[in-house]
């Protein structure tokens, strides 16, 4: 109770500093349905997208501002602030392992590869080979902002949105902007964006980087004498070109490319992480007449990794496993919007993935010699057509929409090969192809009268299994985990109904969802120290999201809380987890926030977040506890480009458990942590 009341106080404090300086803006943008979209909805100039679907007003959604980097911020803990969206592991990418960095929402968890599909101004961003989140990437963009659609189904999203859509948003910057700071453990961030006009085109560079020498991921009490500091360095670099190409046409070209370095606190234990991402689109967008849109994407990503393993004292330590995972992503889409009647209700589609990876890993080591070499993966096509109409009114009266979608899915011959370093061949495994038809859609209405809205939609969708999950077996400690040739893709059928109340200075939404996804892919528990992955019968998952906004002068209240009942249906093999609830899922979880939306030369912002308590294992036997965290910073600009900000991360210094394992050792997320810097524009 007494840090409830110290975190309310805080709260109250940059609110009291904030100037009453309001900046106004509104843009006229295309328009959907005859009406230009109103002023909330994001403007963002560097995306693609031809215009924000109206579509996902049958869902719940939410819209993140105040994305701007450095100061230690980070696109991942931003995401933290909506209830119910659930990261793998509660640490950020500067300590948690980057194969553990999957998203979901909803209380479909258990598993690291994501279940909420990620995209980048339309592109989807889901690593080629594992289906985690390279959250690191990111930090180094000017983004817009970032819109979470919670449910699945929409087809024009593509397969993987099981869970819902974070879509983030780059902004192309037209100023030159830099900031530099300072942290606890000597943290240094660096950021730098400038843009503008060249020619009849625009072009932005957006560059980033960040070190520290990190903190002692094992918690106090536990920790030996092999156990020591995990520093991290990372950094990116990105540029992006728009130009116009005829009347009401351009062309936007992204390269962009991100370096991570990570170390888990023991000596073997490095991991590398590097990628290259380009995207070239073209897109016709009339202010009247028909719209299309044509993109082609590659991903280029090479990841290393050391493992170790730690005696029982923790007095030391060998290495156990070296990894490297290169993997490519390559994909292509076209999107038609046709006019009818001055409207652009309809959107037609096609769009194509294609992922190709391995794992090559040495182990079974003797002193620091490997014994033995696995190299292990495949291949997989994804081709899908869409279809989504809308109709009905934005403002006051019905607005209904309905999409379907239909993929047609290959998994290319797989395959698996062990040898002895200096010896024979053990393994030698080749996986027959598969491939198969899957539909996904959504039906939705929403009605409208002045402030209020009630809404409703029903949705299928559907995740094919990452290469990872098919033919990478891996070991953690004493736990093995065996791959799954065999694995079937997800399937989801889901439902939500909403109201929302909207009166301009106060908004209110209330969310019951309830959740079905068959053939759900977890690591199940065979014997003690042996797992595999298998396609559970169901994960069943109902709950009630609730928010609600307040703007107070200067400043905007915020306030998010999930509740998800969730449990697995399970039998054979898997049999012990009937009824149990799915791993890393906790029942409640909830956020207050504080930001200030002024133009005036004080800002800030305040962050209470908290996490329920949830199980690390399938079977339950090992519980992650509860957590609450704030964060906060202020900021003060004394002149028209320069200003000084400090921010601190978990300011109560709160232990948050992030994993914890067999043996009962506890790896912790981020503890307090203080930044102070400058940030200048021109």
């Amino acid at each position: 109770m007494i840090r409830w009341l110290v975190g309310a106080a805080l709260l109250a404090q940059p609110a009291a500093a904030m100037a009453q300086e309001e900046e106004e803006y509104f843009e006229e943008p295309p328009c959907i349905l005859g009406t230009p979209r109103p002023r909330d909805v994001i403007i963002v100039n560097g995306s693609g997208v031809l215009s924000r679907p109206l579509s996902d007003a049958v869902q719940s959604a939410a819209i993140l501002t105040h994305i701007a980097p450095g100061f230690g911020a980070r696109v991942e803990n931003r995401l933290r602030d909506e209830a119910g969206l659930v990261q793998f592991r509660r640490s950020d990418g500067r300590s948690a392992h980057p194969t553990s960095q999957g998203i979901t929402l909803r209380g479909l968890g258990g598993n690291a590869s994501a279940r909420a599909l990620v995209t980048l101004d339309g592109v989807p961003q889901a690593d080629p080979f594992g289906g985690w989140v390279a959250w690191s990437a990111y930090d180094a963009i000017k983004l817009g902002g970032i819109i979470v659609t919670r449910g699945g189904g929409s087809g024009v999203d593509g397969p993987g949105a099981l869970a819902g859509t974070i879509g983030l948003y780059s902004e192309m910057t037209h100023r030159a902007e830099a900031s530099v700071a300072y942290g606890s453990r000597d943290g240094w961030d660096a950021s730098a964006s400038v843009g503008g006009q060249i020619g009849e085109g625009e072009v932005a560079v957006d560059a980033r980087y960040s070190r520290g020498d990190g903190f002692v991921p094992v918690a106090a009490g536990q920790r030996g004498a092999v156990d020591r500091a995990a520093p991290y360095e990372q950094g990116g670099l990105g540029l992006r070109l728009r130009f116009a190409a005829g009347d009401n046409s351009r062309i936007e070209a992204a390269l962009r490319g991100f370096s991570d370095r990570r170390d888990r606190g023991t000596d073997f234990t490095q991991s590398k992480f590097d990628g290259i991402d380009a995207s070239l689109r073209f897109v016709h967008d009339p202010f009247g007449g028909t719209q299309w849109l044509a993109l082609g994407y590659v991903q280029l990503r090479d990841f290393e990794s050391g493992f170790a393993s730690v005696a029982a004292g923790r007095n030391s330590v060998a290495p156990a496993l070296l990894q490297r995972v290169p993997a490519t992503g390559l994909g292509a889409r076209f999107e038609l919007r046709p006019e009818f009647g001055g409207e652009n209700p309809l959107r037609i589609g096609v769009d194509w993935r294609r992922t190709v990876g391995r794992t090559e890993e040495d182990f079974f080591f003797a002193g620091v010699t490997p014994g033995r070499h696995r190299i292990a993966g495949g291949d997989s096509d994804t081709v899908g057509a869409f279809a989504e109409w809308t109709g009905g009114y934005r403002d006051n009266g019905l607005l209904w929409t309905l999409s379907g979608r239909v993929d047609r899915w290959w998994l290319g011959e797989g395959y698996r090969l062990e040898r002895n370093i200096a010896g024979p061949v053990i393994t030698d495994l080749r996986f027959a192809s598969r491939q198969g038809w899957e539909g996904s859609g959504r039906a939705g209405v929403r009605w409208n009268s002045d402030a209020i809205s009630i809404r409703a939609a029903a949705y299928r969708g559907w995740r094919l299994p990452t290469l990872n999950e098919l033919y990478r077996p891996f070991r953690v400690g004493a736990e093995v985990t065996t791959a799954n040739e065999m694995l079937k893709p997800e399937r989801l059928w889901g439902g939500e109904v909403g109201a929302d109340w909207d009166n301009g200075d106060t908004k209110l939404s209330a969310t019951l969802f309830a959740n079905h996804l068959t053939n759900a892919i977890a690591n199940v528990t065979l014997a003690p120290n042996l797992n595999q992955r298998q396609n559970l019968d169901a994960i069943d998952s109902k709950g009630v999201e609730v928010s609600a906004e307040q703007r107070i002068g200067p400043a905007t209240l915020r306030a998010t809380y999930a509740f998800t009942d969730a449990d697995v249906d399970a039998s054979g093999a898997a049999l012990g987890l009937d009824g149990r609830r799915p791993a890393q899922i906790a029942k409640h979880g909830g956020s207050v926030s504080l930001r200030s939306n002024a133009n005036g030369p004080f800002g800030g912002f305040a962050t209470l977040r908290y996490i329920g308590k949830q199980n690390e294992d399938d079977l339950g036997l090992l519980a992650l506890d509860d957590a609450l965290t704030l964060d906060a910073g202020l900021s003060w600009r004394f002149s028209d480009g320069i200003s000084i900000e400090a921010r601190g991360e978990n300011l109560f210094d709160e232990l948050v458990p992030a994993a914890i394992s067999s043996s009962g050792i506890v790896e912790r997320a981020t503890p307090r942590t203080l930044w102070v810097g400058a940030r200048v524009s021109f």
